[in-house]
């Protein structure tokens, strides 16, 4: 058996023993034991890419394996991954285990819980090491089905209304997607589903026709862009995640919107480069929209969940937006991007989770002098408002800097102003991180309720100090991250390039 498939085996194992565990001890003791093998299991797999990346392999994609699923459509059971997934994978693996010592005093239906975040996390690995269309499809609507049950049983506030808005607005994305995967595989001859096979026709007989790629390449791209919170299909992103409980929030912003992002970069733009080439400034004018509203909208936000949930927008946007700009340079950076916000946005949620847990409120007119209180949260907190603006020695830092620096690499005036509108959001998230920072940890405390409440637990401190550890850690040592991404990303982008069309851009600003 590949090895690539323990990803998905090992959560079934999991399911399994959460399905026969008796009590909490039991489930707390699965999900520990599952999350650690998944964490070692990604980081044994980065360190044996590298290690063969360096001795010399040339491969697209490493560790592949195949076998048929259901050979009337072409439909195969297609496992592999370059730098790109590998990357992915170590973040999934990470958010996992840090959400589980999260989520580790949850209750009621403590079992239940973890079966359906177990099952969530089961799509997102699935998702990753597919190369496969359909298989990618199918683990990611396995993605997506438990998050209504999540936020609609666990949730907070709005719940109810939460969760159905974000289950119809990504069904709505999925019926796109679903669309543009079997115009791709038609448009492509019908005889494969293989992402890297139908990439490699591109220029032969089975060469998807530029016709047909101006039609599912919108559909595909706006299918995954509703995940990545494409303006303006991100309505229910706020929603979502100020109502998910916090290790679902956690995995929700941190890992399952990158799926959003890998699937217009790996299946919209790899499959249908002509497309891409000829359409890609609408989006990018979409893109650009949403890195500067999210911003806007989190500036205006009174709710600590909201606030993170706005800027997540901008900061899923900016990975779209990055990828867009069609160089190896922005599209590394857009990778790095999905890297460490999935770190950032992790640690925001689990500070958010365990501040509400203890105070009750997550509104910042009603919290002041927290770090008196709380000064292990309130220092967590203060970390990571300062990754999340882009401070040197952090992970944004490296990943915005890179896409900047990439989006600017394009002569044109039309791609230079949208970048430096797209700068501004710098400034703009430092506002709302500094305003908050200041209002809530610093002043003194009103509330005697909140003189009361004592400080991070064991579990909670453990979670914190993980995803601290890791956002400093590709701050301070980028270098690794980026060649072992290059390696994925460069293929993809000389592909996009070789295949342009001849005809002059449709493009009015060009």
């Amino acid at each position: 058996m590949n090895f690539l498939s323990l990803f998905v085996l090992i959560p079934l194992v999991m399911l399994l023993g959460l399905w026969l565990a008796r009590d909490v001890k039991g489930v707390r003791a699965v999900m520990v034991t599952g999350s650690t093998l998944l964490l070692i299991l990604a980081g044994y797999l980065t360190i044996t890419f590298l290690g063969d990346r360096a001795a010399g392999a040339t491969d697209e994609m490493l560790y592949t394996a195949s076998f048929n699923w259901f050979e009337p459509l072409h439909i195969k059971y297609s496992v592999g991954v370059d730098g790109i997934s590998v990357a992915m994978l170590l973040l999934s693996s990470v958010i996992v285990f840090t959400g589980t010592f999260a989520s580790w005093q949850l209750k009621p239906l403590t079992k239940e819980y973890f079966l359906w975040f177990t099952l969530l996390s089961l799509g997102v690995f699935g998702f990753f090491i597919s190369v496969d269309m359909f298989a990618m499809f199918m683990f990611y609507e396995i993605a997506l089905i438990p998050m209504y049950l999540l936020i609609g049983v666990w949730g907070s506030g709005k719940k109810e209304y939460a969760a159905m808005k974000l289950t119809l607005m990504l069904m709505g994305g999925s019926a796109f997607l679903m669309c543009g995967i079997f115009g791709i595989f038609y448009g492509a001859g019908g005889q494969t589903m293989n992402i890297v096979e139908i990439a490699n026709h591109i220029g032969g007989a089975h060469a998807i026709p530029f016709a047909q790629q101006c039609i599912w390449f919108p559909l595909t791209f706006i299918g995954f862009g509703v995940l990545g919170a494409l303006f303006p299909f991100h309505t229910w992103s706020p929603d979502g995640h100020a109502s998910a409980p916090t290790a679902v929030s956690m995995l929700h912003a941190g890992v399952l919107m990158k799926l959003g992002g890998y699937g217009c970069f790996r299946i919209a733009m790899y499959l249908m480069p002509e497309a891409a080439n000829e359409l890609g400034w609408i989006f990018l004018i979409l893109t650009g929209i949403s890195v500067v509203y999210g911003a806007f909208s989190a500036c205006v936000q009174t709710d600590l969940k909201y606030i993170n949930a706005y800027s997540s927008v901008s900061h899923c946007g900016m990975v779209l937006f990055a990828i867009l700009m069609l160089n190896q340079t922005a599209c590394t950076g857009a990778v790095l991007q999905m890297l460490s916000h999935g770190l950032m946005t992790a640690l925001f949620f689990a500070l958010i989770g365990m501040i509400y847990g203890r105070t009750h409120t997550r509104d910042i007119r009603e919290l002041n002098g927290l770090m008196r209180i709380m000064p292990f949260l309130s220092v967590g907190y203060i970390i990571a408002g300062l990754a999340n603006l882009g401070l040197p020695g952090f992970s944004g830092f490296i990943a915005e800097m890179t896409i900047f620096v990439g989006s600017f690499e394009n002569a044109d005036t039309f791609h230079r102003v949208l970048t430096i509108a797209a700068c501004c959001s710098i400034v703009i998230t430092a506002v709302y991180i500094l305003r908050v920072v200041g209002k809530i940890l610093y002043g003194t405390c009103t509330n005697e309720h909140h003189l009361k409440l004592t400080d991070a637990t064991w579990d909670e401190r453990f979670a914190v100090i993980c995803l601290i550890v890791a956002v400093a850690g590709l701050g301070l040592a980028p270098l690794w991250v980026s060649d072992m991404i290059t390696t994925g990303v460069a293929p993809i982008v000389d592909h996009i390039h070789n295949a342009a069309v001849t005809v002059s851009s449709s493009n009015p600003f060009l």
